[in-house]
């Protein structure tokens, strides 16, 4: 397995990489960090149960068992740790179909977008929630399925909590894109959404579209900035 001297390493400093798949070209991961990092995911990967492993690894398994080897391309280097999350963050916008599990630096608010969203953006009224809300970025997939099923599964959260919310907003790039009446959490199992994967302990909802007064409170509305979503964390509540 290759690795870094300590001599590359202190020219390196924080740097950005992207995993390739030689057998199509195709980039599968994008990530950044200091030292080795860039060669963990293949140790990590041979050290993984199958059943457990991410998509990320299970990519890397399938290149291994095929008789490759993951090409490794450093694409920026000698960065600082801010500088380098927003070049991650540009590149992850940039490859569609990525492993990651999580999008870049505030991908929500500032990531890619058609000129015409930006102007819908930032030209749309603030919400005000009169409603116990549950805010969820779908970003990544709302494009692909929809607001409905994009924010319905499956999410990492207390389903106590989850079942206080009155609504369920799907929230892309900062704009709310869908309300919904959550009318049931369950377990996300492929048993209880037909044609899902399992997702143990997490969670989704079966529910409607919320009655229209109630939608046109808030459809196409920009969340107010204290509900910004983080790097890894999709999901925010209107409540305490």
């Amino acid at each position: 397995m290759e690795k870094f001297s300590s001599e590359v390493i202190d020219v390196l400093n924080n740097y950005v990489y992207r995993l390739i798949d030689p057998r199509n070209g195709e980039t599968f991961y994008v990530g950044r960090g200091v030292g080795n990092r860039l060669f963990s995911h293949i140790r990590e990967e041979l050290g993984a149960n199958a059943d457990e492993a991410s998509d990320k690894l299970k990519k890397i398994r399938e290149i291994r068992l095929a008789g490759f080897e993951v090409a490794h391309v450093v694409h920026r280097h000698g960065l600082d740790v801010e500088t380098a999350a927003e070049v991650e963050a540009a590149l992850i916008d940039a490859y569609p179909g990525l492993t990651n599990s999580v999008g870049g630096k505030d991908s929500g608010d500032r990531g890619a977008m058609h000129a015409k969203e930006i102007i819908a953006a930032y030209n749309a009224e603030k919400a005000d929630f009169k409603h116990r809300a549950l805010l969820i970025s779908v970003n990544r997939t709302a494009s692909e399925r929809g607001p409905y099923d994009a924010v319905r599964y499956a999410w990492k959260l207390s389903k106590k909590r989850a079942m206080q919310a009155e609504l369920v907003l799907a929230i892309e790039k900062g704009v709310i894109k869908g309300v919904f009446v959550p009318e049931k959490w369950l377990p996300a199992t492929s048993e209880n959404f037909p044609g899902r994967s399992g997702e143990p302990g997490r969670i989704g909802f079966v529910g409607r579209e919320a009655a229209p007064e109630i939608s046109k409170l808030y459809l196409g509305k920009r969340i107010p900035d204290e509900y910004k979503f983080g790097t890894a964390m999709p999901i925010r509540y209107t409540w305490s």
